[in-house]
């Protein structure tokens, strides 16, 4: 019996980052976490190598090379909201959402922790910031005072998520809203050329 319970089994497994050989995945919608060479997670991934822009992971016994963005779902697919995004001509993925309901233009970020607004757009949507948890964020132009806060709904198309953690920094140079992982993570993200197909999991 303890051997079935611990023997769990990953659906979602999304590749976020790679720092030399380790791996930063998102597994079944948690937090981000790192894989080393031969290091085999709870859920039953195992990072084989790592490539420039790739890994290659052992999942249920089932060898998988997943790109940069790239998600492998063992779950079905039948009734799950997705939509699917074009590269802008630098490669960028912007699109039209909302926060609270309020319309917001955004840029998918994988490398983002979090759904990251400057102040003049919370402002805009009626988000009192300041009663966040004060802090700092690193920004192009340097260190920037910042609050964490938890929007009630971050949607785009078919799309949304409830309950997202956020980061709204002071610095407005900053100039655009980031669709980090506080939102990504809750889907399977399948990059194909200059596309990118973004599936809700949970």
């Amino acid at each position: 019996m303890a051997l079935l319970v611990s023997q769990a089994c990953a659906t979602d497994v999304t590749l976020v980052g790679l720092i030399g050989a380790k791996a930063i995945v998102v597994i079944d919608g948690a937090a981000p976490r790192t894989l080393t060479a031969g290091q085999k997670s709870a859920e039953g991934v195992t990072l084989l190598g790592t490539e420039k822009e790739s890994a290659s992971f052992d999942i249920n016994g089932q060898k998988r090379t997943l790109t940069m963005g790239r998600a492998y779902s063992s779950a079905p697919r039948e009734g799950r909201q997705s939509m699917t995004l074009s590269a802008d001509t630098r490669g960028h993925f912007v699109t039209m959402g909302s926060i609270n309901g309020g319309s917001v233009r955004f840029l998918v970020d994988t490398g983002a922790t979090l759904v990251s607004l400057p102040a003049s757009e919370a402002k805009r949507l009626g988000i009192n910031y300041l009663r966040g948890e004060r802090g700092q964020m690193q920004t192009a132009n340097g260190i920037a005072v910042a609050y964490r806060v938890k929007l009630d709904s971050v949607r785009i198309g078919d799309i949304e998520v409830s309950n997202v953690d956020a980061l709204v920094s002071e610095n407005d140079a900053m100039g655009v809203t980031l669709l980090g992982m506080s939102f990504l993570n809750r889907m399977e993200m399948k990059r194909d050329g200059q596309s990118m197909t973004l599936t809700k999991r949970f």
